[in-house]
C-alpha cells in the first residue's frame, strides 16, 4: 500500500517516528539506505525503512506459525520520488494469513492493518 505524503521525505520520516512513539510501539531498527550507499561511494535518493512492532501482537502470530517471523516485526518504507515529494509504503499484514497458518488470527491482522493505515496517514500529513 502506498500513500503520497504532503511533506518532504525527512519530515515524513520524522512524523512516522513520532506516530510510532505516540502509540508506544517499539522501533527495532531505522535503516537509512541512502546513508549506507554514501558509505559505499554510491548515490541513492532518500530511502528509509523503519522496523517496529508490539510483542503483544506479534508473539501470538509467531507462536501459531514461526515462519511469520520472516515478515515480522512490521516495517514501513519512506522514499523520495521527485524532489520534495515523499511516499510511505507498507505491506498489508492481512496477506500474511494466506502465506502462513494464521487463519485463527484474523482479528490481530485486521488490527495491524488498521494501525499501519493510521500511522501512514499521520506520517504523510493526512
Amino acid at each position: 500500500m502506498i500513500r503520497k505524503s504532503t511533506l518532504g521525505q525527512r519530515s515524513t520520516v520524522s512524523r512516522l517516528i513520532a506516530a510510532l512513539e505516540r502509540r508506544e510501539l517499539t522501533i527495532f531498527a531505522h535503516i537509512d539506505h541512502a546513508a549506507h550507499a554514501r558509505q559505499a561511494d554510491l548515490r541513492l535518493p532518500a530511502i528509509d525503512v523503519l522496523v517496529f512492532g508490539n510483542p503483544k501482537a506479534g508473539t501470538g502470530l509467531m507462536a501459531a506459525d514461526p515462519r511469520v517471523g520472516l515478515d515480522l516485526p512490521l516495517r514501513m518504507l519512506v522514499w523520495e520520488g521527485e524532489p520534495q515529494q515523499a511516499f510511505v509504503g507498507h505491506h498489508d499484514p492481512r496477506e500474511l494469513a494466506g502465506e502462513y497458518d494464521l487463519a485463527e488470527h484474523k482479528e490481530t491482522l485486521d488490527r495491524m492493518a488498521e494501525l499501519l493505515e493510521s500511522v501512514a496517514a499521520e506520517a504523510a500529513g493526512q
